[in-house]
């Protein structure tokens, strides 16, 4: 499955992620240095395009099929341009805040009027959760720390994992306090392939999986409990807590906003797919390709991967993240290498911790 074919088997009439999960800090280190040059990202909720300007860029073009993860972006340029730093934050749900509806108005009096409509449907979604909890990802991961994890740990276990601690201590906690039976039995139901296909992602991003989506899911979350620091991963206090707590992802952080609110102009927005960015005959210098090829059959992604290849000029890399379908370039493409001690490195240190592969590779 291509990318076109994946856009005619999945549904894609809402919001599926409304925020990155994805850790922009590993992408930009990954990337490299990339001022004055060209690069393209997968959209999704746009988080991680914006967080691609801290690098410079002359450009970044970015590509969705999803004509409503493409508003997701807008209202994100829109808010960058109308709203200081801690409006922003209320808004997309990082804080807590009763003015929501007041900044949303302001985000949205000078987007189109079908932007506007967008919004206007989702007004009550935006109040209560903020822009980045009204995807159906970020509905999925509600109904789990509403409903279900209180079943297995209270408040305050919540709170004691999430506060700073060494590697050792989080290894004790782990073993002693959280790892326990009901904790592996709520992994096993809830992030199960049949559970997270229809609340969360969609069935048809598991057609090539292989194993459990569940026995994954639990080997990750020791990554992210133990071997990473729990104080200080945006995506997992968002879990947990339905919030970014004192920790922010890339885009969202004081020192970067008006860095990115005074870049937004190279922005290039556009709905559709990857290999019509591929067909204009363009060249970038870098690219973010998110997960996409987890969703292809090894085929596909050998086509789609060499098409990125020749749409890249002399130095160019390809950055993207494997949850459980192992995609890496074909040995039959000497061309491109693998930048090992990159990807160790990031690996890591990735708070992106559903993913179990990373990818940098090289354009020679």
């Amino acid at each position: 499955m291509t990318e076109a074919e994946i856009a005619a088997k999945a549904r894609f009439n809402g919001i599926r992620y409304a925020q990155l999960w994805e850790d922009a800090d590993v992408l930009t280190t990954a990337l490299g240095d990339k001022g004055g040059k060209h690069l393209v990202s997968i959209c999704s909720a746009g988080d991680n395009a914006l967080a691609m300007l801290t690098l410079d860029p002359a450009r970044v073009v970015a590509i969705d099929i999803s004509p409503s993860q493409i508003e997701c972006l807008k209202i994100r340029m829109a808010a960058y341009r109308v709203l200081d730093h801690d409006e922003f934050l209320e808004l997309f749900g990082s804080r807590a805040s009763t003015r929501r509806s007041s900044l949303l108005d302001r985000a949205t009096a000078d987007l189109p009027v079908t932007s506007q409509t967008f919004w206007a449907e989702r007004r009550n979604d935006v109040m209560r959760y903020g822009l980045g909890g009204v995807g159906k990802f970020e509905r999925y991961f509600r109904l789990f720390r509403q409903y279900l994890l209180p079943l297995v740990h209270d408040r305050a276990t919540i709170d004691a994992l999430l506060k700073p601690a060494t590697r050792d201590e989080r290894e004790r906690f782990m073993r002693d306090l959280w790892d326990t039976w009901r904790w592996r039995a709520l992994l096993g139901v809830f992030f199960s392939r049949f559970t997270m296909g229809r609340l969360g992602r969609d069935p048809a991003f598991f057609d090539h999986v292989q194993g459990s989506v569940a026995v994954h899911v639990a080997r990750r979350s020791v990554h992210a409990m133990v071997d990473t620091d729990p104080a200080a991963n945006p995506y997992l206090h968002w879990i947990l807590t339905g919030t970014h707590g004192q920790t922010l992802p890339l885009a969202l952080r004081p020192e970067h906003f008006s860095t990115i609110r005074d870049r937004l102009d190279r922005i290039e927005v556009r709905q559709g797919t990857l290999e019509a960015f591929v067909a204009t005959n363009e060249k970038a210098d870098g690219f973010n390709l998110s997960d996409i090829f987890e969703y292809m059959s090894a085929e596909a992604f050998q086509a789609v991967h060499r098409s990125v290849v020749n749409a890249a000029n002399p130095g160019a890399r390809l950055v993207y993240w494997n949850m459980m379908v192992p995609r890496r370039a074909p040995t039959t493409m000497p061309q491109v290498r693998r930048l090992l001690e990159i990807e160790t490195r990031c690996k890591a240190v990735d708070n992106a911790f559903f993913y179990s592969d990373f990818v940098v590779e090289e354009v020679a």
